[in-house]
C-alpha cells in the first residue's frame, strides 16, 4: 500500500511538471503572440524591410531562414545516418570506435560561436565560399551534425538485433538487412535526433552571424554563394542596434521565427509517424 501511494505522489509532481513546462511554453508563444499582434498581417510576411527595418516586411529574413534550415538538413541528415550506420553496424568496437564517440558526445556541447569560427576560417576564408548560404549551411550542418549521429547511432541500437538475425538467415546481404530492415525500424528515433537539430539550427545567429547573413538585402538570394538575411539575426539586429524600432515588430519577428520553426517541427513529426506507422 506504501508503495503504491509513493507511486501515485511520484506520478502527480511527475505531471505537475510536465503541466507546468507546457503551461510555460504556451504562455511565452501567447505573449509574443499577443505583443506582435499589431504588425502581423500579408505585408508584413510578404514585403521587403523599408525605413531601417522600422515599416515594409521580413521576407527576405523568412525566405533565408527556410534556406538555411532546408539546406542544414539536406546536408546534415543523410551524413548523419551514414555515419551512425557505419558505427553501429561496421566499425569494430576498440579504442577507434571509442574515441570517434566520445568526440560525437564532445562536439554536441561545443558553443555555437565555436562552430561559427570553424565555418569562417574554413567554408568562408580556406574554400573561398565567401559569405553565403552555401557556407552558413555548411556550418550549421557541422553544428547538428552531432546530434543527429547520436541519436541515430541510438535508435539503430534499439532495433531488436533478431530482426537482423533473421534477414540474414533468410540470405540478404548486410546492407541490405539494413536498408530494408533495420532502417525502416529505426527512422522515427532517428527523424526525432533531426527534429532537435534542426530546432537548435534554426535559433542560432552566431554560426551565421560569421558565415551567411547580412543586415539588409535589397533582393532574394539568387544562387548558393549570395548572402542572405535570417530570422534569428534579423531579430537581434532590429532589438540591439535599431534605435526607436517598435517593439510589435520585435515581438511579430520573433512570432514568425517561432511559427517557421515548429511548421518544420510539425512536418518531420508527420513523417516520423508515418515511418511508424508504416513498420508496425
Amino acid at each position: 500500500m506504501k508503495k503504491r501511494q509513493k507511486e501515485k505522489i511520484i506520478y502527480f509532481f511527475l505531471g505537475l511538471l510536465c503541466v507546468s513546462v507546457v503551461s510555460l511554453v504556451i504562455a511565452m508563444i501567447g505573449f509574443t503572440f499577443v505583443k506582435g499582434l499589431p504588425v502581423m498581417n500579408w505585408t508584413f510576411i510578404s514585403q521587403m524591410p523599408r525605413m531601417g527595418m522600422k515599416e515594409g516586411g521580413i521576407l527576405p529574413a523568412i525566405i533565408g531562414t527556410l534556406y538555411l534550415m532546408l539546406g542544414t538538413v539536406l546536408i546534415a541528415l543523410p551524413l548523419g545516418i551514414l555515419s551512425a550506420i557505419y558505427l553501429t553496424e561496421y566499425a569494430k568496437r576498440g579504442l577507434l570506435y571509442r574515441g570517434i564517440r566520445l568526440a560525437i558526445f564532445n562536439l554536441a556541447g561545443v558553443p555555437s560561436v565555436v562552430y561559427g569560427l570553424f565555418g569562417l576560417g574554413l567554408f568562408v576564408l580556406f574554400l573561398g565560399f565567401g559569405s553565403s548560404l552555401l557556407s552558413g549551411c555548411l556550418t550549421l550542418s557541422c553544428l547538428i551534425l552531432p546530434v543527429i549521429i547520436a541519436s541515430s547511432e541510438e535508435a539503430l541500437l534499439s532495433v531488436d538485433p533478431s530482426y537482423r538475425e533473421a534477414s540474414l538467415a533468410l540470405g540478404a546481404t548486410r546492407w541490405q538487412t539494413i536498408q530494408k530492415v533495420v532502417l525502416p525500424h529505426a527512422m522515427p528515433g532517428i527523424l526525432t535526433g533531426a527534429i532537435l537539430g534542426m530546432g537548435r539550427a534554426a535559433g542560432e545567429t552566431a554560426p551565421i552571424l560569421l558565415t551567411a547573413v547580412a543586415f539588409f538585402l535589397p533582393k532574394l538570394p539568387q544562387s548558393v554563394f549570395d548572402q542572405v538575411m535570417a530570422l534569428p539575426y534579423h531579430l537581434y539586429i532590429i532589438s540591439t542596434q535599431v534605435p526607436d524600432m517598435p517593439a510589435e515588430i520585435q515581438y511579430g519577428t520573433a512570432f514568425i521565427l517561432m511559427a517557421v520553426v515548429g511548421i518544420f517541427f510539425g512536418i518531420a513529426t508527420w513523417i516520423r509517424y508515418h515511418f511508424r506507422s508504416l513498420v508496425k
